[in-house]
């Protein structure tokens, strides 16, 4: 909303504020300024000049020679190329040593011979941007016109000495849409009175409602309309105060009738629409829902197909009028218009926001009937244009206003304490006070024992439940004048959960493995939301019902799937090694009942292909490998405290390879997987040998860890026994280790594996597993003898349970 500083002072006294102290006021009062522009862009040395003598230049056909009274001794000789510049004319001069908006100086000149002494100026020459230039001066001068004085200033005439508001208005207070919105909120501030317009009609004994007969079907949509009539106007350019505030508004005037109905929207807030009364065809208004691909030709003169949702004015079988977004074009007020119909309505905002945004036609009235316009205002708007009419347009408004009333107003009380408020607003402010406010702001309230009812006035359609008022009362109290304190009560310092920090420790630890994190879509395609999912659960996929492709049709039930898309895509663009993890949800839902929502569960899952290790400078290579997937979840285990109470255990899924995938339990129950993808879902995705894990997350973190105890350095040394094992092909290399474990005893601490031999001096279906044991004892020195009895407990515990001979 563009607020003129100098047309607010019509309704309250601002004379002792300065436009950019009224804007701050406003602002602090909840408001917000965005700037305050200045219309004088830089003006010096302009006066009105009087044109005495025209004649075209002897050298320039496009040029004319001026003599020109600026109220000096002697008449100036200005040369001008205006079309327009005539003897007789008033006109705007800028003298030798004026600066124009630019910072553009006059200075002496000659032009084909000529000397030249100023500029007569057109509207933009004075930084008026020409989408707001009236036609008639739109490619020539300005010409004043009516009696102006001669040498005196022109920028009172022009109202360019008035600085505008820019208010940033927010979608509760349409109530500011106006000038006398504005002026209520600012006299509300200042603590002073609004000056409202009285019209003075002075009706002809001819009745309206001889012409006009109004008739509402869509009662819904448009639950007031009324109409006035005024005959025998002249159509012309409106006063120049007039367009200038039209122009500080941001509305290009267009002739006195039109300009009229556009400076009541900006003076009322609220919407008219002239009718040029003679192209009605009819003596009916009808206000009707518009037929389905009805057609109709608005003012901008282009042809609309209308819905079956739309409100259209009629003459009673024709559309004239698209309800509060445009009039048209078959009744449009023109040049030779006569006699005029006013249109002053009320439109449901939603109706009107619909056909607005259905025909991009956005405009200031439109925009009005959306936020919602004072209803009670709307017949003396209609007035007050009429009144306009027979002033400003020489027409006589015929008697009586005709009317179709359905208005069902209820007037909103909201209750609220002063009690209330205090507590609110952490304040101490009296009932008298705030009875001073709501005096200010012009609520009709009572008052009993610091308890206030209050009638919301119908112009604020926000003030709706008791905070509405509380704001009120803050607002104008003053936001800088509530005190400042603390939240009294304990207080609990934030902080990560347990969860978090250990969420956040994989991923430190996996980044720190050289995995990069990545982030993929929750849906994926029917066919693949099956594959990689946790075999544990009967959830089945769940499908959008509107999705966006059939490629995300479906949320996920594994990561895996995309994480195998984004490994393909990266080596598509010759990024052979590549190392992925992700945290993400997976949902889950078991037997689908109506309206019931997944179970989001937290997963972790990796992909790992190419090489894992390249040293070039050795020529050392070490491609991934199952062994690698494994190694960086046995270190991941380990950073949680879960190492001892992981298992792998040889296992088989869908889409994995089946020598090379293992199931992985904590404390006996599933979590996840990890092996090599299966080699025909590898050249169906164009991957080389690729290895993924998928674990539950939530399980895995949720899980009790017993504190981490700290003991001394070992003050005795420890021996360290190798050996070599044969054993079936079968044999699993973890079930050797369990055995050894536990045959070990209390002196055997660690069990490491650290070789695997097939092939030639072994029997065909044996392998050679060789791990490292190192015994210890923290009270002593070990003997050879105390180590070797126990380690040929555990010999004997191999052989016994796992067939396993010492490999000789």
């Amino acid at each position: 909303m563009l607020v003129s500083y100098n047309w607010l002072k019509d309704y309250v006294d601002i004379n002792d504020v300065s436009a950019e102290e009224l804007a701050e006021k406003i602002t602090k009062a909840g408001i917000e300024v965005e700037q305050v522009e200045v219309l004088n862009k830089g003006i010096e040395g302009v006066v009105v000049g009087h044109v005495l003598e025209c004649s075209k230049h002897p050298e320039a056909d496009k040029l004319n020679i001026c003599q020109v009274d600026l109220g000096e001794e002697e008449p100036k000789q200005i040369i001008c190329g205006a079309p327009n510049v005539a003897a007789g004319q008033k006109v705007i001069v800028a003298k030798i040593g004026a600066v124009l908006p630019g910072n553009f100086k006059i200075k002496k000149a000659k032009l084909r011979g000529e000397a030249s002494n100023g500029m007569i100026c057109s509207l933009q020459e004075l930084g008026i941007e020409t989408k707001f230039v009236p036609k008639e001066y739109a490619t020539g001068i300005f010409v004043f016109p009516f009696e102006v004085e001669v040498g005196s200033d022109p920028l009172e005439y022009l109202n360019l000495n008035d600085k505008v508001l820019e208010l940033s208005l927010t979608p509760n207070r349409s109530d500011a849409l106006s000038m006398l919105g504005v002026a209520y909120e600012v006299a509300a501030i200042l603590s002073r009175e609004v000056k409202l317009p009285k019209p003075v009609i002075n009706e002809v004994k001819e009745k309206a409602a001889d012409y006009i007969k109004i008739t509402i079907d869509a009662k819904e949509d448009c639950p007031y309309y009324a109409a006035r009539v005024v005959k025998g106007v002249k159509i012309g350019p409106s006063p120049l105060w007039m367009q200038m505030r039209l122009m500080a508004a941001g509305i290009r005037p267009i002739n006195n009738v039109v300009d009229i109905t556009n400076y009541i929207l900006i003076e009322y807030g609220q919407p008219l629409h002239a009718f040029d009364y003679d192209r009605l065809g009819s003596k009916e208004i009808l206000v009707r829902r518009a037929k389905q691909d009805e057609k109709f030709v608005t003012l901008d003169d282009q042809e609309r197909t209308l819905k079956d949702d739309q409100l259209v004015i009629t003459n009673g079988t024709e559309p004239i009028a698209l309800a509060g977004v445009m009039g048209g074009a078959n009744s449009e007020v023109h040049d030779g218009t006569v006699n005029v119909l006013i249109e002053a309505a009320v439109f449901k905002g939603l109706t009107v926001r619909k056909a607005s945004k259905d025909h991009g036609l956005r405009s200031e009235a439109s925009a009005r009937f959306e936020k919602g316009i004072d209803p009670e205002r709307t017949k003396e708007a209609g007035d007050r244009a009429a009144a306009l009419m027979a002033e400003l347009a020489g027409g006589e408004v015929l008697e009586g206003v005709v009317a179709a009333d359905y208005l069902q107003s209820t007037a909103v009380k909201v209750s609220v304490s002063t009690e209330r408020i205090n507590q609110v607003l952490g304040t101490s402010i009296t009932t008298e006070e705030v009875a001073n406010i709501f005096t200010r702001l012009q609520f009709d309230f009572t008052e009993e024992n610091g308890n206030f009812t209050v009638t919301a006035p119908s112009r604020r359609r926000d003030i709706v439940i008791p905070e509405d008022l509380i704001e009120e009362v803050a607002r104008l109290y003053g936001y800088d004048f509530i005190p400042t304190t603390l939240p009294v009560g304990d207080s609990t310092p934030g902080k990560l959960s347990q969860y978090q920090q250990k969420r956040r420790k994989v991923r430190k630890f996996l980044e720190g493995a050289g995995l990069s994190e990545a982030v993929t879509y929750s849906l994926t395609s029917s066919e693949r939301a099956m594959l990689y999912k946790d075999d544990t659960t009967k959830a089945t996929p769940i499908r959008l019902s509107m999705p966006m492709s059939e490629e995300r049709s479906t949320l996920r039930l594994s990561l895996v799937p995309h994480l195998l898309e984004a490994v393909a895509h990266n080596n598509a663009r010759q990024l052979d090694d590549v190392a992925l993890y992700e945290i993400g949800k997976v949902y889950l839902i078991e037997d689908k009942i109506d309206n019931e929502q997944p179970n989001e569960r937290e997963n972790l899952a990796g992909a790992i292909t190419g090489l894992w290790h390249s040293h070039s400078w050795q020529g050392e290579k070490k491609a991934v490998d199952f062994f690698v997937a494994k190694g960086i979840l046995e270190g991941l285990f380990d950073v949680l405290g879960l190492n001892e109470r992981i298992t792998f255990e040889q296992g088989g899924k869908d889409g994995l390879h089946p020598g090379r995938t293992a199931i992985i339990k904590l404390d006996g129950d599933y979590i996840g997987f990890v092996g090599q993808v299966h080699p025909d879902e590898q050249k169906a995705l164009d991957l080389d040998p690729t290895y993924v894990y998928e674990l539950n997350l939530e399980k895995l973190l949720r899980a009790e860890v017993k504190a981490i105890k700290y003991e001394a350095i070992p003050r005795y040394p420890s021996i360290t026994r190798d050996i070599a094992l044969v054993v079936d092909d079968s044999v699993i290399a973890g079930n050797v280790e369990e055995v050894i474990k536990e045959a070990g005893g209390p002196l055997l601490k660690e069990v490491s594996i650290f070789d695997l031999y097939q092939g030639e001096h072994l029997e065909k279906g044996k392998k050679s597993l060789a791990f490292s044991l190192r015994y210890f004892d923290p009270e002593k020195t070990l003997t050879d003898e105390e180590v070797s009895k126990a380690h040929e407990k555990v010999l004997q515990a191999v052989a016994e349970k796992l067939g396993a001979v010492l490999r000789g």
